[in-house]
């Protein structure tokens, strides 16, 4: 096989942290080679090196022959790489063609006019079989519509390297399915592909090859037909990982949340209670209604009819501040636009929803605030240099720890929790699913929902599903199979 490229030796460190130490990587022609390892492992670090966006401290880069010590983002989109990143960056306020086209100079690639952009927009769509209107904007497109704008992307560079950063992270299991037929398709024509998934079995579906990060340390590599997950999950985290995740032991209280005939522009009489020590699954496909839901339920979104109940008292939750008030909290599906202040400290974070029960006449507490913060990353295992560190510091799945954080410390007994383990490796959703669970025998009431059946059969008490802004089916725990969860959502 020929190689295209070669990371040699390659390190980086920041003040105080070595992101990589060390690490040798290289990339076949038509080759699907997937990076995997618990979130801060080094792969996102690597990932912008071989984009450009930083540099390497030492260590050196080959791309089809030639060497380099370091790259740059226009180098590289010039030799051919192309990435697609979790966290989607994108011109909102832009429509799908010109996002697509962004950046390509007219001409460029011989499109000179919008109508040949539209053109060879739609023949992308129709080799990925998925259709957008090229003239939406982007900010009201849905996540997994965001994702597939960013995928089209990369491929209309005509790249020779894709890099997928978990691409399906806000995909439903059809465009899953999709994304796969296309990358098979770019094999064939000898494209390579790095991957990057904590769905480890997307990656023995999709990959040649696994490289293991860990702690910035590459710790092996596999060919995918002589590994399996308990090996490359042993490697990544160092330890065994709990598969029985159902807490049989704990009670079941009495109904803390009931709404009645819930009805806005999304969702249609929408009736479902939740008790104390409950987890409850909701499931349903991309465009069924669950986010719009969640966000209704929790005063974000405007309700037209319906009736809400706590504690078996109607409440009108007309605002989160409200809702808030009593006992509910939302974890948003994108936490790092909705539930986080990034460029804040995590001591801020963790207290934002709770600063007037330890303020005084509008000055804070700083000794009590110190004391919920340090509190919280203790109960949390909250991996942090400090509590002063930004939060757009910290890894996807300790950002996600800092929202459940906020939460703990606003003292809320009702959670609903949106796809809160996307992006998420595969220790750290353990940890949130023992979360859930210590919640739950504490007495709160958790609404989890999820477009991934597995974690919600593994968790949960009963599962809800959706579709077209309905709910459509409840299945008790001993009725649990994927089977029967797909068929009230399609």
């Amino acid at each position: 096989m020929e190689e295209i490229l070669k990371v040699e030796k390659i390190s980086k460190e920041f003040p105080g942290v070595k992101a990589l130490d060390n690490v040798s990587f290289n990339l076949y022609k038509g080759e699907v080679h997937a990076l995997v390892g618990e979130n801060g492992a080094g792969k996102s670090t690597l990932i912008k090196i071989l984009t450009g966006a930083i540099s390497p401290t030492k260590g050196k880069i080959t791309l089809f022959g030639k060497s380099y010590d370091k790259l740059d983002p226009i180098l590289t989109q010039h030799i051919g790489i192309a990435a697609v990143y979790q966290e989607m960056v994108l011109a909102n306020y832009l429509n799908v063609v010109d996002n697509v086209f962004l950046g390509i100079e007219p001409s460029q690639l011989g499109f000179d006019k919008k109508r040949e952009k539209i053109t060879k927009l739609k023949e992308l769509m129709k080799s990925l079989d998925y259709e957008l209107d090229p003239k939406a904007q982007v900010k009201d497109l849905s996540a997994a519509q965001q994702g597939v704008v960013a995928i089209l992307r990369a491929l209309v560079r005509n790249s020779k390297i894709l890099i997928f950063d978990e691409p399906t992270a806000s995909l439903s299991e059809r465009e899953v399915k999709v994304l796969f037929s296309v990358i098979r398709k770019l094999k064939k024509q000898e494209i390579s592909i790095i991957y990057i998934s904590h769905r480890l079995e997307e990656v023995f579906e999709i990959a040649d090859r696994i490289s293991v990060l860990k702690d910035g340390k590459l710790v092996g590599e596999k060919i995918v037909s002589e590994t399996n997950s308990n090996e490359l999950i042993k490697m990544m985290v160092g330890r065994e990982i709990e598969t029985n995740i159902y807490d049989s032991n704990r009670k079941i209280g009495t109904e803390v949340f009931r709404c009645e005939g819930l009805t806005n522009i999304k969702v249609k009489n929408i009736s479902f209670n939740l008790k104390s020590g409950e987890i409850v699954g909701m499931y349903g496909l991309i465009g069924s209604g669950r986010t719009e839901l969640a966000k209704a339920v929790f005063g974000a979104d405007k309700l037209l009819e319906g009736r809400i109940f706590i504690d078996g008292k109607e409440v009108k939750l007309k605002s989160p501040h409200f809702s808030r008030k009593q006992g509910l909290s939302y974890l948003p599906e994108d936490r790092r636009r909705e539930g986080l202040a990034l460029q804040l400290s995590v001591k801020f974070n963790v207290n934002l929803a709770s600063y007037d029960s330890i303020s005084k006449f509008g000055f804070v507490d700083l000794k009590k605030e110190r004391f919920v913060t340090f509190d919280l990353i203790k109960a949390l295992e909250l991996k942090t240099p400090s509590i002063s560190q930004k939060v757009s510091n910290l890894s996807g799945g300790t950002q996600q720890k800092v929202v459940v954080a906020k939460w703990l410390a606003a003292k809320s007994k009702i959670f609903i929790m949106d796809e809160p383990t996307v992006g998420i490796d595969v220790g750290v959703k353990n940890e949130i699913y023992k979360l859930m669970n210590k919640l739950a025998e504490n007495g709160s009431a958790v609404l989890f929902i999820s477009s991934y059946m597995p974690e919600l059969i593994a968790v949960c008490d009963r599962i809800l599903v959706m579709k077209d802004g309905k709910i459509t089916g409840e299945i008790k725990r001993q009725n649990f199979s994927e089977e029967e969860i797909l068929k009230m959502a399609i």
